[in-house]
């Protein structure tokens, strides 16, 4: 049979091979969170005189912990929290206690006591200080060592988002069905 210089169409064809192609899996990187809660509360005054708003009750937990929830739910594995003065029960709620494991390990199950085990166990907590309340943007620069050149969400320490469900969206954010201020 006559070859065709360029492979026209008198050129023979070869079967083609088929490869398998096996796809690598892909490692996530961690998704990082935000969560500026350095303000002041005075809106609040006088209950946040000697509690930050973030620790305030909201059903039967802190604000903070269904801040958190969510963005557990949604994914986010690394959370770094930016407090200020007087704020030192929001590292304490989501730091481990032996105080509290002892006294646990006599007293009943509490499930509260559990879920925030389990919320604290599936997330990285750091914590930074913002020396003086200068405000969001300036919270939010001190995340700067924290996060570098990676993408990060804000997500603010006294919103509370009630999701419909928590999911990934295309966004990789969550879906919610409305925030209550």
């Amino acid at each position: 049979m006559h070859r065709a210089p360029c492979g026209g169409p008198q050129s023979e064809r070869r079967p083609s091979r088929s490869r398998r192609v096996y796809a690598r899996p892909r490692v996530r990187p961690p998704v990082k969170a935000v969560i500026p809660a350095a303000g002041l509360g005075t809106r609040f005054l006088p209950l946040t005189k000697e509690q930050p708003k973030e620790m305030l009750p909201v059903v039967d937990r802190p604000a903070i912990h269904w801040v958190v929830a969510e963005a557990v739910a949604s994914g986010v594995t690394d959370i770094l929290i930016v407090t200020g003065r007087e704020k030192r029960a929001i590292e304490d709620y989501f730091d481990a206690s032996p105080k509290w494991d002892a006294v646990r390990k006599d007293a009943p199950t509490d499930q509260a006591y559990k879920d925030l085990e389990a919320l604290t166990s599936k997330a990285h907590f750091h914590f930074v200080r913002q020396k003086e309340p200068r405000g969001l943007g300036d919270a939010i620069l001190q995340a700067e060592k924290h996060v570098g050149g990676e993408p990060f969400l804000v997500i603010l320490g006294d919103t509370i988002t009630w999701p419909t469900r928590p999911s990934r969206s295309n966004s990789g954010t969550s879906t919610a069905s409305g925030a209550i201020r």
